[in-house]
């Protein structure tokens, strides 16, 4: 058993854990996916500790390639004679392998492991393309995905271990939630610090490195411009001509393609545009939201104009945290922030900063009144006064949207 030393500050992400727990010892790949630092590595020493404290002598065989430790593990070969060099005759084997990416064809690794059925396998990875539909395929579909999200409002709270309120919601919109701000004491600067090398690591690690990417300035250009316009809807020739309007010049399609590192890297989340009437995806036109709030601050800087884009980005956030899938709506001339689904299950949702001018109200509720079915509808804004429901439309505060089981 090589079990790692559990972190003396670990602090349980329940949400994650109870949707795990019935994969557990079932002969299938249980695989967590998300940006770097978003804590899946602490997803596993949970898990572990879980395991551990059910069966103390549990035998845990524990990889983690970002540990020069485990350097010599480099292809699918390696792994397999690792862990087969672990296993304890008789006994079940908890495989856990930390960033698997970095292994050559490591599905191959994983496929012959799952043949044993004492072996119960956990494997984390922090790019998208790594675990596409092929490599599903090739497992048999004998693999289920968790995707881990940077803390969510009510995370954050617990994590840094304060009281809800206005200023802590000023807070979580400023500094975002990754997992280790909590050593860091909220200091702004030092956040600040931290959120600009983190932001570095993932474009210079996970995307140039990984993708051989030569126009690393056009790589930045486009990520501050998706920073700034968080939220907008366009497509990848309308971003191409702006770029070039501004003497950028890039093509569409390496735009379409620098967006696709990025999501694959899950610095950012493509929304993809919904026709309400034709029940279909359009093809072109889409919205991007950044993973983490204070990594997308960091990038274009946090600006007291930018607050609506923030709310949107928050709402966004909290739908996939809660495991929706989203999609901008469209009828007509007129758009649906969001339309999320799950279970069966849909909401309708707009978002704005202030139902301030009659104008804004009537827009808002107006886009969701012409929606003609029966699913929930509701407006979330920053309002703590307007308490408005119209015509079953509800308005809901984005404090009490984040912190309850409001959908």
């Amino acid at each position: 058993m090589n079990t790692p030393d559990f972190p003396s500050d670990l602090i349980i992400r329940e949400s994650y854990t109870k949707r795990i727990e019935p994969f557990m010892r079932q002969q299938i790949v249980k695989v967590f996916t998300g940006q770097r630092r978003v804590g899946k590595s602490y997803i596993l020493y949970q898990i572990m500790q879980m395991i551990t404290n059910r069966e103390p002598q549990a035998n845990i065989i524990y990889i983690n390639k970002e540990d020069n430790r485990f350097d010599s593990i480099r292809t699918y070969r390696d792994l397999i004679e690792f862990v087969e060099s672990g296993k304890v005759d008789g006994k079940d084997n908890y495989i856990f392998i930390d960033e698997v990416q970095e292994i050559s064809e490591f599905e191959k690794g994983v496929r012959s492991l799952l043949l044993d059925r004492k072996n119960d396998l956990y494997i984390t990875g922090t790019n998208a393309q790594v675990f596409s539909s092929e490599i599903a395929t090739l497992l048999g579909g004998r693999m289920v995905e968790f995707k881990i999200h940077s803390l969510s409002y009510s995370e954050f709270l617990r994590f840094h271990g304060i009281e809800e309120s206005k200023e802590s919601m000023g807070k979580y919109f400023l500094l975002g939630g990754m997992p280790f701000l909590v050593h860091l004491g909220l200091d702004e600067r030092v956040v600040a610090e931290y959120l600009k090398n983190l932001y570095t690591t993932i474009v210079y690690r996970d995307i140039v490195s990984r993708y051989s990417v030569r126009s690393t300035w056009f790589l930045e250009q486009l990520i501050h411009y998706l920073a700034d316009t968080t939220g907008s809807l366009f497509s990848a020739k309308s971003i191409s001509d702006y770029l070039k309007s501004q003497r950028i010049m890039i093509s569409h399609n390496l735009v379409q393609t620098f967006i696709g590192h990025m999501s694959d890297a899950y610095l950012i989340h493509r929304v993809p545009r919904y026709d309400i009437v034709g029940k279909r995806l359009f093809e072109t036109g889409e919205k991007y939201y950044f993973e983490d709030l204070g990594l997308r601050n960091s990038i274009t800087g946090y600006r007291p104009g930018d607050q609506g884009k923030i709310l949107e980005n928050a709402v966004h956030n909290e739908l996939l945290f809660r495991g929706y899938t989203v999609k901008t709506g469209w009828k007509g001339n007129h758009e649906t922030d969001f339309i999320a689904s799950k279970d069966n299950e849909t909401v309708y949702i707009q978002v704005a900063w202030s139902l301030d001018s009659e104008a804004t109200v009537e827009r808002e509720f107006g886009n969701l009144l012409e929606i003609d079915d029966n699913y929930p509808k509701m407006v979330v804004t920053a309002d703590e006064q307007f308490r408005n429901t119209i015509k079953g439309v509800r308005h809901v505060n984005i404090r009490q949207f984040l912190t309850s089981e409001i959908i």
